[in-house]
């Protein structure tokens, strides 16, 4: 028999377990952030989190130019086009014209960048294996699966297999 159901703010019916679901899903969230503000300590005189994540997008989906960045960031063009100025001028990233099309400008990481990403991640890679460590096994292999399919239901690709290492945010 299947779950019971709630009533939606849209007048749909939504399966009984959702709002457990998404308490267990926030209280997940609130450790993963803690992972996340701990793991950026060393370098928050150079990055802020909006930088980083700025950051963290262009090592994901390789050089591209500001609408794209800002369609990925979910932010206005201007919003993009600030943080972007903010992490050229601490060499975090870099721009050129695109020779295909001169009007177009394309961004990417500078080695320096592509350091503070893979800083940063091993700390959170590092903090996250102790935490999934003392879970028990069988339970470590349901949660990638829904990890995966939560990922994957949010537009969220994992990494190129040359960026493995940045699932930094």
């Amino acid at each position: 028999m299947p779950p019971a159901s709630r009533s939606r703010a849209d007048g749909r019916a939504a399966p009984a377990d959702v709002p457990d679901l998404v308490t267990a899903v926030l209280t997940a969230s609130r450790v993963l952030l803690s992972v996340a503000v701990r793991s950026l300590a060393e370098v928050e005189d150079t990055v802020t989190i909006p930088q980083f994540r700025t950051l963290v997008v262009l090592d994901a989906h390789g050089q591209m130019n500001l609408n794209r960045l800002s369609g990925l960031l979910g932010v206005t063009p201007s919003t993009a086009l600030r943080m972007i100025d903010r992490l050229l001028a601490v060499d975090l990233v870099s721009r050129r014209d695109n020779p295909v099309n001169r009007r177009e400008v394309l961004l990417e990481l500078t080695e320096a960048g592509r350091l503070i990403v893979e800083q940063v991640t091993a700390k959170r890679r590092a903090e996250i294996a102790r935490i999934v460590t003392g879970m028990p096994a069988g339970q470590r292999t349901e949660l990638t699966v829904a990890l995966r399919a939560f990922a994957e239901a949010a537009g969220e690709p994992e990494p190129r297999s040359e960026a493995s290492t940045s699932l930094g945010w």
